[in-house]
């Protein structure tokens, strides 16, 4: 009896699933974006998220704000890293950002946003123009 409770435990415990450790990926994001903002910041366009892993995910791209701005943008192939992910679908959803910002004809900037433990990084060179500061919700979504 002793020994089919052993043989059996033994079992259990050989058939169990295994939990697997996962690090850190590592995506980047290529983005075009265009938008205006008098008071209340809006712009929209489409990028794609590219992995270490082989992963690639057409998105969506809404930003959403407001405060004390005023323009008029277009970035086009924007770049960005991510870091503090886990899988793919941790990069959906929206990052926060508060920034400051000013530019006319072509400029260029980078911001920094987060959504909990991921860190977003953006970085490009748009045309139009803008002058403000302002808080940012900018929301990732699968195309």
């Amino acid at each position: 009896m002793k020994t089919a409770r052993l043989a059996l435990l033994l079992l259990a415990i050989g058939t169990a699933p295994v939990a697997q450790a996962a690090g850190n990926i590592a995506c980047d994001i290529s983005y075009n974006l265009s938008g205006w903002s008098l008071f209340y910041k809006t712009a929209s366009g489409n990028g794609t998220i590219r992995c270490e892993n082989g992963s690639t995910i057409p998105v969506t791209i809404k930003v959403r704000g407001g405060g004390l701005t005023v323009g008029k943008s277009k970035i086009v192939n924007g770049k960005g890293s991510f870091t503090g992910a886990y899988t793919v679908n941790d990069l959906l959803g929206t990052y926060a950002a508060v920034g400051a910002h000013a530019g006319a004809v072509r400029s260029s900037g980078a911001q920094v946003m987060t959504k909990g433990d991921i860190s977003l990084a953006l970085a490009g060179t748009g045309e139009g123009w803008d002058l403000g500061v302002d808080g940012t919700a900018f929301t990732i979504e699968r195309r």
